[in-house]
């Protein structure tokens, strides 16, 4: 790559990041404006609204892979001029998502109640919850789609046009749900069904591009099984990643349920406001991702070197200023999702931990970027399980203890925020200090 054409890493990964940073807080905003819109209907209606939406979570996480590996195989092969390849294996993860989406989509309407009752929560939140569940299944083909069409476009070095879309999904989402949940009294199913028009709105326009792409270099749009199955056999290490993660995020919330209903309700608006910050931070992990992934493919190590030193800093800086964000709001977000007093205070002590771990999840989500793009899944699934058993005592020192009420729901975070960052935190160092992790070419 020609040395006086390339941008520095800091403008490279500001024009990547900005953008990113938008797309990625539009989901958890709308996640939030249901909890809001939904909070404002019922409180038995916003606790069976957090369940559902960590049930769609895990499987929407579960399938990020979708994305990331799509992400760093466009981008690497963008780097080694080679993009037809990377364009081959965005159309082959968008069948995959369409497939997985289709399937899922059938379990999750078929077992949803089932699946919400292993909470043990009180029966009107399991209902409520069950019906958002059993609306919000049909949007997973489209969610898995866009999240397939979001990584081609990302390793294409192009973070706007998700951007774009993105927004325009929230400005058709809100005033719908607004609509459907208090002017047609559909309460917990109106908040869904303007969610789902959302999601399929996104998907289409997002879809489209990867394949009026394709089409531009003459690759096939049909489904070709074997190019599936090799989207998939490549995502096994990231979804093993990934399930490693969301088992200790539903412990989280399987714990919070056995507190009640109060402290679940507030820990469903501390889990959003986390993944919103967690999106946040991620602008600069999906900027790693790409930029790691292209200029390894274009065998640049140095270059890559300089980037994560400069990526980790921003990472940390990052989590600094959404901790004081977050502290400097606190006396107002509680009063926002919901008007019952019990809740709010247990929002309130929770928050205190949010704002303590943000830096240490700013340094986590970026590392955790670099080693995707640079495709070193395998030792990232490894450490995810490892660092999922040591994570599992600090849940029965809470089951020991026998904390209840709003104690119990903060040491419950404390866990997670503290403990199990700060494992994922030292196992990633210990990775990007060597060299083992560094691969050139596509």
């Amino acid at each position: 790559m020609n040395e006086a054409r390339k941008p520095t890493a800091a403008k490279e990964i500001l024009r990547l990041a900005v953008p990113t940073l938008g797309a990625l807080l539009v989901q958890p905003v709308l996640l939030l404006a249901d909890s809001a819109i939904v909070g404002h209907w019922s409180t038995d209606s916003l606790a069976g609204l957090g369940l559902a939406q960590t049930v769609l979570l895990t499987i929407v996480g579960l399938c990020v892979f979708l994305a990331y590996s799509t992400t760093a195989a466009t981008a690497r092969a963008l780097g080694a001029g080679k993009l037809a390849n990377g364009l081959k294996a965005g159309v082959d993860a968008i069948w995959l998502a369409i497939f997985i989406g289709i399937a899922v989509a059938t379990l999750t309407a078929s077992f949803g109640g089932w699946i919400l009752g292993l909470f043990a929560a009180e029966p009107s939140v399991i209902s409520e919850g069950t019906k958002y569940l059993a609306v919000s299944a049909i949007g997973l083909p489209a969610m898995l789609s866009v999240q397939a069409a979001t990584g081609v476009i990302r390793g294409l070095q192009d973070t706007r046009t998700p951007l774009l879309v993105s927004l325009l999904a929230a400005v058709v989402n809100v005033p719908l749900s607004v609509v459907l949940v208090f002017t047609a009294g559909w309460g917990v199913v109106g908040a869904a069904v303007g969610t789902v028009v959302a999601q399929y709105l996104m998907a289409v326009i997002l879809v489209s591009i990867v394949w009026k792409k394709a089409i531009q270099h003459q690759i096939s749009l049909r489904p070709e099984m074997s190019g599936v199955a090799s989207a998939w056999r490549g995502g096994v290490p990231i979804l093993v990643r990934t399930l490693a993660m969301r088992i200790g995020m539903l412990m989280l919330s399987a714990c919070a349920a056995k507190l009640g209903t109060t402290q679940l309700a507030a820990h469903q608006i501390v889990l959003n406001l986390w993944n919103l910050l967690a999106n946040g931070l991620d602008a600069v992990a999906i900027a790693a991702q790409s930029i790691t992934g292209k200029y390894l493919g274009a065998g640049d190590v140095k270059y890559v070197r300089s980037a994560t030193r400069q990526m980790t800093r921003w990472g940390v800086f990052g989590g600094t200023g959404a901790a004081a964000l977050v502290l400097a709001c606190s006396w107002l977000l509680p009063k926002l999702f919901s008007p019952d007093v019990d809740v709010q205070g247990a929002i309130s002590v929770t928050l205190l931990v949010v704002v303590i771990c943000q830096p240490l999840a700013g340094y986590v989500y970026v590392l955790d970027g670099v080693l995707m793009g640079a495709g070193d899944t395998v030792y990232l699934a490894k450490v995810s399980a490892f660092n999922l058993l040591c994570f599992i005592p600090a849940i029965v020192l809470w089951i020991w203890l026998g904390l209840q009420a709003n104690p119990g729901l903060v040491w419950l975070w404390i866990a997670y925020g503290g403990w199990y960052m700060a494992l994922r935190a030292v196992t990633l160092w210990i990775r990007q200090r060597s060299n083992k992790w560094i691969r050139v070419g596509d």
